[in-house]
């Protein structure tokens, strides 16, 4: 069988007030005209198909349309809530995708495991079973564990442990021969390296699990949460599909894709990538001003580091010469180290306005204007 692993789409995401909804529409175009050509018996969508818990009604449509599109391939399409997701909200729109022959799962629900479990079979009679388990926080990850009737939590245990526990009754049934055995989870895996652009409590090693949570027996693990496509070492063949749109500029090195596996219940997971390239690409560029007013401004959104005093109206002088800039920042190099420049000012007996000017002199930030405007709202709101 075939499959087309991808996860990480967060639709909806606005990047330093620019919103990336035409950049969404045209990645998640390519990546149905990827499944078209392709032709694979399953999509599996690994979590965080929203940027927020609140998606708009424009990203509401959007997700909707490219999980229908892709499932009129001719592919079985299973899609999972990711830690962005609203998993509730997104179980609410199950019996939309019933109806559409879409399999959701947003959350561990109240149910029997089995709920979590797809078992389908592919065109030419390739049987597999999915293990589809949705983000789940550390609260839930217990509540999963007692649910399940597994052993009971202690407050000693891990969030692997319950992890773990979880994927074992998920897994029971990978021991049957002639059937390709699957995982898809939303979770950080020790050894993985983030994309630059993850949620940090949620990737934080209190989060992290090993990867022997997974079966010896499953023939491929289908990971989102990760944002950087990889491979993670493990007792089976284990791999983040990484993101089709650069989130934000600490990604701007990734190579954004999604990733094709070929299986059978006798052969072992063939994998490639085939790359994405429809976003907008984020770049960032450092230079003073005369030397910004030299560059060539390379395509993309920008980040730009200025080798300049900070001032007041420097960043919309930035910006007349860059105007695609998005985050203009002086560059760390030159932001003194905290307790450097003037003695930390005390604050007994001295006014706002005096120890705002000693903060700005301690930052290295001398510039009357910008004294002037404090002094005047604060005058304006101690009246």
């Amino acid at each position: 069988m075939k499959i087309l692993h991808t996860s990480d789409w967060h639709v909806g995401k606005v990047l330093k007030g620019q919103s990336r909804a035409e950049e969404h529409k045209q990645v998640l175009a390519q990546v149905i005209e990827i499944a078209r050509q392709e032709r694979p018996d399953l999509v599996v969508v690994a979590g965080d198909l929203y940027d927020t818990g609140s998606p708009t009604p424009e990203a509401t449509r959007l997700v909707t349309r490219a999980l229908t599109a892709l499932r009129r391939t001719g592919a079985d399409v299973v899609a999972i809530g990711g830690n962005h997701d609203n998993g509730p909200a997104l179980d609410a729109l199950r019996p939309w995708a019933e109806a559409a022959g879409i399999v959701l799962r947003g959350s561990v629900r109240d149910t029997n495991p089995a709920d979590l479990v797809i078992d389908g079979t592919t065109r030419d009679g390739e049987r597999w079973q999915l293990a589809a388990l949705p983000f789940l926080s550390h609260r839930y990850a217990v509540r999963a564990v007692e649910m399940y009737e597994l052993t009971a939590a202690e407050a000693t245990q891990t969030y692997a442990d319950h992890l773990g526990r979880v994927l074992a009754r998920l897994t029971e049934g990978f021991a049957e021969p002639d059937r390709v055995h699957l995982v898809t989870a939303h979770l950080t895996v020790v050894g993985a390296s983030t994309g630059g652009g993850e949620r940090d409590a949620h990737t934080i090693m209190g989060y992290a699990v090993p990867a022997t949570v997974f079966p010896g027996t499953a023939h491929y693990v289908a990971l989102g949460h990760l944002h950087r496509a990889q491979r993670v070492d493990g007792p089976c063949p284990v791999r983040y599909s990484g993101s089709p749109i650069a989130i934000d500029f600490g990604e701007q090195e990734n190579v954004c894709s999604v990733t094709l596996v070929e299986v059978s219940a006798r052969t072992a997971a063939q994998v490639r990538e085939v790359p994405v390239s429809a976003a907008v690409p984020l770049r960032t560029v450092r230079g003073t001003l005369a030397q910004l007013a030299e560059l060539e401004p390379p395509e993309g959104w920008l980040r730009v580091f200025v080798r300049e005093q900070p001032r007041a109206g420097l960043r919309e002088e930035v910006q007349d010469l860059l105007p695609r800039a998005l985050e203009i920042r002086i560059d760390p190099e030159l932001v003194p180290a905290p307790g450097g420049g003037a003695r930390t000012a005390q604050r007994a007996g001295r006014s706002p306005q005096q120890l705002f000017a000693d903060y700005l002199a301690g930052r290295g930030h001398d510039d009357d204007g910008v004294r002037e405007l404090f002094d005047e709202l604060f005058e304006e709101v101690d009246r």
